[in-house]
């Protein structure tokens, strides 16, 4: 397995646009509307989405063609949403689909954007939670970076509430039957994705996320236990892209957690970033059939 390369930018346009983060980020509370990989939305204009489009035409498309393939099949296309942001994710797989989406965001400052993106269209439930593994009481309180926010332990009046995978299963029986779950929490994924998997082990949906060691050790995590972790509850194979959205292939998941050693080598003096990866389970020949589709 490869791992991920720089984009073709040109030097000093990555340098502008560094700059103008500078300035962007001055001004943090300020919504504007922009049309991003033909979505409109609603953004802080410090976030960095717009720019990641841009350079990166691939970037978030590879699970909205998941999303879109899923869909084509016999079951209603039901999508869980983990670290939802502004509803992004949503945005795009509802442009393409005629999904039910259940977005699961805990960040007070996201969830303003969220509401704005999503209120009033009937396909979409909101959770205000952070999401975890199991019951837990330790408070987390959110850190931000650019577009993105990890949560930490710490006492804030910005704490969040948590649900556990299961009372979320409970509480939104219209998501009784889960096709596609996508986790982006900055760390937590390799947690809360076997978690989601034992949940709705009977309906071994296609997991997707962004699996990146050092945010995972970061946040107290072994990233390479969860292939065992899913593999334990019958999930096979693995589709692989590069933190740009660009396909690496799709592997055996017993071979996954070896090729994922690049995520620790760097790259022209720096770390590789991460993989968004996508795992099916061994009985679903349509999510097998789908992943193969899209790294070909």
């Amino acid at each position: 397995m490869t791992g991920s390369s720089r984009t073709s930018e040109p030097f000093l346009a990555r340098i502008t646009r560094r700059l103008g983060w500078a300035v962007r980020d001055a001004w943090p509370d300020r919504a504007v509307v922009r049309e991003v990989q033909g979505v409109r939305m609603t953004l802080p204009w410090s976030h960095r989405l717009p720019d990641y489009a841009r350079v990166m035409p691939a970037y978030g498309q590879n699970l909205v063609r998941l999303a879109e393939l899923l869909a084509a099949g016999d079951e209603p296309l039901t999508v869980l949403d983990v670290g939802a942001n502004v509803g992004d994710s949503t945005l795009q797989i509802l442009a393409a689909t005629d999904a039910t989406v259940l977005c699961v965001e805990a960040d007070a400052y996201f969830l303003n954007y969220l509401h704005r993106n999503v209120d009033g269209d009937p396909r979409v439930t909101v959770q205000e939670s952070l999401l975890t593994a199991g019951a837990s009481d330790v408070p987390m309180a959110p850190v931000r970076v650019g577009g993105t926010t990890r949560f930490e332990p710490g006492t804030s009046d910005l704490t969040a509430s948590s649900v556990s995978t299961d009372q979320l299963r409970v509480d939104h029986p219209a998501f009784e039957s889960l096709r596609l779950a996508k986790s982006d929490t900055d760390g937590y994924d390799v947690e809360l994705i076997p978690a989601i998997a034992r949940t709705w082990a009977d309906s071994t949906p296609v997991l997707f996320f962004e699996y990146d060691h050092k945010l995972s050790r970061l946040a107290g995590n072994d990233p390479l236990a969860v292939w065992a972790e899913l593999a334990e509850l019958g999930y096979e194979a693995v589709a692989v892209w590069d933190n740009y959205g660009r396909p690496v292939g799709h592997f055996a998941i017993a071979d996954v957690g070896t090729g994922a050693a690049v995520l620790d080598e760097p790259v022209d003096g720096r770390a590789q970033v991460y993989w968004d990866v996508a795992v099916v389970h061994g009985k679903d020949a349509a999510g097998l059939a789908a992943i193969q589709s899209l790294t070909r």
